[in-house]
């Protein structure tokens, strides 16, 4: 058996080289003057983060999904994801960007816990369930009592997701029957509900050919959730392959606000600009790492921060670590003001996230043979930025929708 250390982490984890706590790196003060409110959310996540750090370090070794979190995430009150809703702890986007942030910087699958959970499930039902469905579902949710998912995805729709295969059929008592498949969905075999995005196929209704959101709780005759084997990022949360065979739901399972794919792109614009945060939070970790390691660790007779090579190197991670945060913090003002348009959104999410892998690399190569090692952090944080750079919409698929922004003209197929 593996003894544990006095930290919580098995033996094997337990790192030799320690990530100095809180450096705050903000080089150019961009979050030195936060409202108190904002930054007692921030200290917050922080507490609840490193409450969880080393099970979920762990968790991630065996692959293991401990819902737990979800529960704990939603008792610290930082599911919300800036929703707004009477039964939901209202954050700034400043705040509910920073706790985003530092739940990545953390671990990667917890910032995925929030996303999934708060800014899309908790998201789509807030914005477009009927009353009775947001006080059923709305509470439980930002509590993280009940897990939520979020299917849009297909197994042959993933970038162009508008053309969702996924049927609902609506029978004449105005119940409906759902068929398809559905995959890469956080939550989806957790046991809770699922927000099912279906296109309508009732040949003379109004809403034939439309795209339509169904709360379906996963305990229905006929869906099955089946977590997906062999991840190599963000192994401490579950996605789902969801089969939907002739899934019976009652006529007031369909949320009554959804009518059209946009109705989902709103719901994932908005957690664009969160990907960019998350994003933000894996550089910041990988940067502390690094730095911290660098003062520690000695090479030919003096520690790698004394070496030219290495400060040059860890300037240039500074720089991009800095760009990223400008971003966020301005995309964080214009969200506030109403201004924050759905390109501007994609730009930080394509900014972040290529700058992300571009520091979690330097960061790794600079740790040499130890950057490899789970108990460092950097090679786990690397992992789970290939993950965060396809969801939410893919660099090539940003890259196309700021093009169209710029241009007028539309390069998708």
């Amino acid at each position: 058996m593996t003894q544990n250390t006095p930290s919580g982490l098995p033996g094997h984890l337990e790192p030799a080289y320690r990530v100095t706590d809180a450096l705050d790196i903000d080089y150019y003060e961009v979050f030195a003057d936060i409202p108190a409110a904002d930054r007692e959310v921030w200290q917050r996540a922080r507490a609840y983060g490193e409450s969880v750090q080393a099970e979920l370090t762990q968790a991630w070794d065996e692959y293991r999904y401990p819902l737990q979190v979800v529960e704990g995430l939603g008792a610290a009150g930082l599911l919300g994801d800036g929703v707004e809703h009477p039964d939901v702890e209202l954050l700034s986007p400043l705040a509910a960007g920073l706790v985003n942030m530092e739940l990545s910087r953390i671990d990667g699958s917890l910032g995925t816990v929030l996303a999934v959970q708060g800014g899309l499930a908790l998201r789509t039902v807030a914005l477009f369930g009927s009353d009775e469905q947001q006080n059923r579902y709305v509470k439980p949710l930002a509590a993280g009592t009940m897990p939520g998912a979020f299917a849009l995805t297909e197994p042959d729709h993933g970038s162009d997701s508008a053309g969702l295969e996924t049927q609902a059929t609506r029978q004449t008592d105005g119940s409906w029957v759902l068929n398809g498949t559905k995959k890469w969905i956080g939550n989806g075999a957790a046991g809770g509900v699922t927000f099912v995005w279906a296109r309508v196929d009732s040949e003379g209704a109004e809403d034939h050919g439309g795209v339509r959101c169904f709360a379906v709780p996963q305990e229905t005759a006929g869906y099955h959730g089946e977590v997906i084997p062999g991840k190599a990022s963000l192994r401490a949360i579950d996605q789902a392959y969801i089969t939907l065979t002739d899934v019976s739901l009652p006529a007031d399972a369909v949320l009554p606000g959804t009518h059209t794919f946009k109705d989902a792109s709103t719901v994932l614009y908005a957690t664009r600009l969160g990907v960019a945060w998350s994003a933000l939070g894996h550089a910041t970790g990988c940067f502390e790492a690094a730095l911290s390691y660098a003062n520690q660790r000695k090479q030919f007779g003096k520690y790698l921060s004394q070496h030219q090579l290495v400060q040059e190197r860890l300037t240039r991670m500074l720089s991009e670590l800095t760009t990223m945060q400008l971003y966020c913090a301005q995309l964080a003002e214009l969200e506030a003001a109403g201004k924050l348009r759905p390109t501007q959104a994609s730009l930080a999410k394509y900014n972040n996230t290529r700058l992300a892998r571009r520091i979690a690399v330097e960061a790794r190569d600079l740790m040499g043979g130890n950057g490899i090692l789970l108990e460092h952090g950097v090679i786990r944080h690397m992992a789970d930025i290939e993950a965060i750079t396809t969801y939410e919409g893919t660099e090539s698929v940003q890259a196309l929708l700021i093009g169209r922004d710029l241009t007028g003209k539309s390069a998708f197929a």
